[in-house]
C-alpha cells in the first residue's frame, strides 16, 4: 500500500503560479509512475500531467501544455507539479496517483491516490 500526500495548494491570481508536491507516506514511489488529475466542482477528473519511473517520459494535457511541468526530485521519491500563467479555470482540487510499469493519462490505471490540494485561481 503507497499513501501519499499532496502539497503546494493555495489562492493565487491569475497569471500567477505555485508549484505543487507530492510525496510518500511511510513508503517510497522510486518504482512507480506517477501523474497528476484535478477534479473542479461538478466536472469529472481530468489528467493534467503524468512521468515514467525514470523521470525521462511525461505527457500534458492539452489544456496545460506550454504552462505546467512535472517531474520527479533527485531521489525519485518526490513528484511536482510546477503551475505558470494560472488560470481561474485551473481552479480545482489536484490529486497525485501512483501506479506500476508506464504512465498513463487515464485515471482508471492508477490505483494510489493522494487526498487531494486545492488551487483557486482567482481573476
Amino acid at each position: 500500500q503507497v499513501y501519499l500526500r499532496e502539497s503546494g495548494g493555495g489562492l493565487v491570481q491569475a497569471g500567477g503560479s505555485l508549484r505543487l508536491s507530492c510525496a510518500p507516506i511511510g513508503s517510497t514511489f522510486n518504482n512507480y509512475a506517477m501523474s497528476w488529475f484535478r477534479q473542479a466542482p461538478g466536472k469529472e477528473r481530468e489528467a493534467v500531467a503524468a512521468i515514467s519511473v525514470d523521470g525521462t517520459t511525461t505527457y500534458v494535457s492539452d489544456s496545460t501544455k506550454g504552462r505546467f511541468t512535472i517531474s520527479r526530485g533527485n531521489a525519485k521519491n518526490t513528484i511536482y507539479l510546477q503551475m505558470n500563467t494560472l488560470k481561474p479555470e485551473d481552479t480545482a482540487i489536484y490529486y497525485c496517483a501512483a501506479r506500476d510499469f508506464f504512465p498513463t493519462m487515464k485515471a482508471s490505471d492508477y490505483y494510489y491516490w493522494g487526498q487531494g490540494t486545492q488551487v483557486t485561481v482567482s481573476s
